[in-house]
């Protein structure tokens, strides 16, 4: 019981303050007000030139009548209000008892009726609140429910990541059903909206995949594919080398640290080998600075030589 005066006391809060408006000055026209709420009804232009009108609900009760801009009757005045300069009926605190069929007639002068049109009222509960459900299935699909507190005739949407769900990311249900089945591969923000005539709500959830992965191979002469749990999976699985396992294993931290030690690797080798080259260079010039002073001295050698020879044979 005390459930049930609770679930009340929320709606009516939830109505609190919802106005809809309805043009109900084309003949037929389907008006929707939010119980607890407010709904205004266009019902003429103006009432200033209209001789005499008269508003019946179900075709039984005056509702409302009145003489050009002025009202002579409103049965619901401690809740309501006409507007005759602009023609606007408003009803305030809307109960399931005010919907019905509401019929206006417009008289002339003399009393005689010139046309009458009429509207339907359909009073709705809006949505409270919405609560979305997720549970991965044995095969690595996600089952989501999405329930709502409240509300009269519920229309539900998907949307993913802001765009509307398609085939091709459902496995069961529609874009139209509360109960749908996401598929394997499925991820991201997954929003369900909830609406009716009078009211709109939604909730978002961040769902993940459920930790299958999808394999494709010959194990054994046998085709597989299929998708399996990872965590548990022992198929198509190819042998990998201890490097390989310690790098698939890595950290960003620890791929980043490996980066930058890589690179001060390459720039030491750098800077070895410019050092070794300028060496290597220094020595060249050096040893070709040695051979040019040996040559230098020889030659000197060779002019004394050939002075003492001169000196000699001039004695002679």
């Amino acid at each position: 019981m005390e459930v049930v005066i609770g679930l009340l006391l929320m709606l009516l809060r939830v109505s609190h303050g919802v106005e809809t408006y309805c043009d109900g000055r084309q003949d037929g026209a389907q008006c929707y007000g939010a119980l607890g709420g407010t709904v205004v009804l266009q019902l003429m232009d103006s009432a200033s030139e209209i001789s005499k009108y008269r508003l019946l609900k179900n075709n039984t009760t005056a509702i409302l009548s009145g003489i050009k801009n002025k009202i002579v009757s409103n049965l619901i005045a401690d809740r309501s209000s006409f507007t005759p300069s602009n023609g606007t009926f408003r009803i305030n605190n809307l109960s399931r008892t005010d919907g019905g069929e509401y019929t206006l007639e417009i008289f002339d002068s003399d009393g005689n009726s010139l046309k009458q049109r009429t509207l339907q009222l359909i009073i709705q509960a809006p949505v409270s609140s919405v609560l979305l459900v997720s549970e991965c299935l044995s095969q690595g699909e996600m089952r989501v429910s999405c329930s709502s507190e409240g509300g009269d005739s519920p229309q539900y949407s998907w949307t993913l990541d802001g765009h509307t769900l398609t085939d091709t990311q459902l496995l069961s249900g529609n874009n139209e059903t509360n109960n749908i089945t996401l598929k394997q591969d499925v991820s991201g923000q997954l929003t369900c909206s909830v609406k009716n005539h009078v009211s709109t709500v939604s909730k978002t959830k961040t769902i993940s995949t459920c930790g299958f992965i999808f394999i494709d191979c010959i194990s054994n002469g046998t085709h597989i594919s299929k998708w399996v749990l990872k965590a548990s999976n022992t198929l198509c699985i190819e042998p990998t080398t201890t490097s390989t396992m310690t790098t698939s294993t890595m950290t960003p931290e620890d791929r980043s640290l490996l980066i930058c030690g890589v690179r001060a690797a390459v720039v030491i080798l750098i800077l070895i080998g410019i050092a070794v080259y300028f060496a290597w260079k220094k020595k060249k010039y050096e040893k070709a600075e040695d051979s040019s002073v040996r040559r230098k001295m020889e030659d000197q050698e060779n002019s004394v030589m050939m002075v003492e020879m001169r000196s000699s044979a001039y004695e002679l």
